[in-house]
């Protein structure tokens, strides 16, 4: 397969992430429409991005984990580099020491907040080759909260195709036929990355708090401006701590900042969350949709509740499954 056949797949993330958007990715885009000013102010997988359908314009995403902006910065600018450094067998005595080693790099994560071109290639081939293994929350947050990983995958590190559920080893395969570099093999998951620098190669990456990338400076470089905002689920209604960066408050802030700028006719706004957990006008447009399974391919409620709630100057979603939206309440 050549390099211009993997980019032309629809791309995802190399790791897992709870909550992500790649099943309804589709549906955004139809709101949104082929924008010149793209912002997305909580990264997560970049699901949505990543799924795209059109050629990409101004693009600007956020999150406040330091780690993960450091994965997408770092995979951006030095994909081999990132890959050689994931590359690893799964060890659950490397998983643990290397989780250690991380969650002490204070001053990378200062670096990460105040450097806007800084980013650590070993960090990030570490921290996606742990968080294919982890189980759960607390990966690079909770030094002393450790949880044991599955060693389906032993041996097989980022070479195991078949792991691509949360739990069950490294889940960085092969898209092709992985070029060498001066004779010697390259990583299996060398072509993945190069695609994701290829994508991601005028995507703007900021590191920090949500609100930084909703500025003038950043909405109104070219409008229609879209915003998609999938902050981390009311604590309510899901586990806490599933999140490296997480707070109780921020999907009702969130909110907040979608109702004050929702009758922005040059802003089109797409908020996520769980069904009740967003009292929208009835101006909005809301989508109801079914997500994948959770970890381990365990059921849970909650993958039946998930809403995304759509500005009034989004485009409409007549044709895309009638029966699954309506007028918000």
């Amino acid at each position: 397969m050549t390099h211009a056949e993997i980019q032309a797949r629809v791309l995802k993330a190399p790791f897992p992430w709870f909550g992500g958007k790649s099943r309804v990715a589709h549906v955004v885009w139809r709101a949104f429409g082929d924008v010149p000013n793209y912002v997305e102010p909580f990264a997560g997988s970049l699901a949505v991005l990543l799924g795209r359908p059109h050629a990409p314009k101004i693009e600007t995403v956020n999150d406040r984990d330091c780690y993960l902006a450091n994965f997408w910065r770092a995979v951006k600018a030095e994909p081999l580099e990132v890959a050689r450094w994931a590359d690893w067998p799964v060890n659950e005595a490397d998983l643990h020491a290397r989780h250690t080693w991380l969650v002490n790099q204070t001053e990378f994560r200062e670096r990460m907040h105040t450097d806007p071109d800084f980013y650590d290639v070993k960090i990030a081939g570490w921290w996606v080759w742990g968080i294919c293994q982890w189980i759960g929350g607390g990966w690079c947050t909770e030094p002393k909260n450790h949880k044991r990983p599955k060693l389906d995958g032993i041996g097989k590190g980022v070479h195991s195709n078949a792991a691509h559920h949360a739990g069950t080893g490294a889940h960085l395969p092969s898209l092709g036929n992985d070029r060498g570099i001066n004779g010697v093999s390259a990583p299996p998951c060398t072509d993945w990355f190069l695609a994701l620098q290829a994508r991601l190669r005028r995507v703007r990456v900021a590191c920090g708090d949500w609100k930084r990338v909703l500025g003038p400076s950043v909405l109104g470089v070219r409008r229609p401006c879209a915003v998609f905002l999938d902050p981390p689920y009311t604590h309510e209604l899901r586990t806490a701590r599933l999140y490296a960066e997480d707070d109780a408050t921020i999907s009702t802030r969130v909110r907040e900042w979608a109702l004050a700028h929702g009758d922005d006719p040059d802003l089109r706004i797409a908020l996520c969350g769980y069904e009740g957990e967003h009292e929208m006008p009835s101006s909005w447009t809301v989508y109801a949709w079914k997500a994948a399974r959770g970890y381990a391919g365990d059921n849970n409620n909650n993958r039946e509740r998930e809403r995304i709630w759509f500005s009034p100057h989004c485009l409409p979603l007549e044709d895309v499954q009638p029966s699954l939206f309506m007028r918000a309440t």
